[in-house]
């Protein structure tokens, strides 16, 4: 797998340099695709020296449920992403990657495995909206929502930037977020790897089995 080293800070520091700016319209035009990332930044896979903590996240999922992310995924495998279903590229592609990776593994691992989506676009990504959508991805994965301020407080902790939707001069919404999926280790709840949207299915389906157990891909 190709990999680097890099510490949590320095990556805390340089979140506001991967962002892509999605956006769709009712209209029929193209949507607006703005990518921006890193020019240093070459690999799919970053090695933590210094995990980051999972998010103290309690949102609402595709039932309709609470959902605490550290105790529901506590001990467990686990992958997030930050993104929203009105996403017209990086958001499907990403998710679709994992979700075909994920299939290669046997079924207890992928029962093991949990992949969180969690929506950069409250507003329009209610807990009905997500269930449909991923539902055509992977019904196994947990899509959560909830307050825009709580969402975004927790995907900075992991260096993540997301910013609130908005309107261009066409009237096209335009939603702005990082691009990162970070995997969590099921022996210490930590985030110690970084993907970037380069990742493709061969990666994760190189590196799924050794994440499910802990180690470094």
């Amino acid at each position: 797998m190709r990999t680097k080293t890099f510490t949590a800070a320095a990556l805390l520091a340089a979140a506001s340099l991967t962002l892509t700016a999605c956006g769709s319209g009712d209209d029929a035009g193209s949507p607006v695709t703005v990518v921006s990332e890193d020019a240093s930044s070459q690999q799919a896979a970053t090695v933590l020296d210094k995990p980051f903590d999972k998010p103290d996240l309690v949102l609402t999922d595709t039932q309709g449920e609470k959902y605490d992310l550290r105790e529901e995924t506590a001990g467990k495998p686990t992958l997030i992403y930050f993104g929203y279903t009105n996403c017209p590229d990086v958001c499907p592609l990403t998710m679709n990657n994992i979700a075909v990776a994920k299939k290669q593994l046997p079924q207890a691992e992928q029962d093991e495995l949990r992949v969180v989506f969690v929506t950069s676009d409250p507003e329009r990504d209610t807990p009905a909206a997500l269930g449909k959508w991923l539902k055509g991805i992977d019904p196994q994965v947990v899509g959560l929502t909830g307050d825009f301020d709580t969402i975004q407080a927790g995907a900075r902790t992991l260096g993540i930037s997301i910013e609130p939707a908005t309107k261009d001069k066409n009237g096209k919404v335009v939603s702005t977020h990082g691009t990162q999926v970070v995997a969590f280790s099921p022996k210490t709840d930590k985030g110690y790897v970084l993907y970037g949207e380069d990742a493709t299915v061969d990666d994760y389906t190189e590196d799924l089995p050794e994440l499910i157990k802990g180690e470094k891909p």
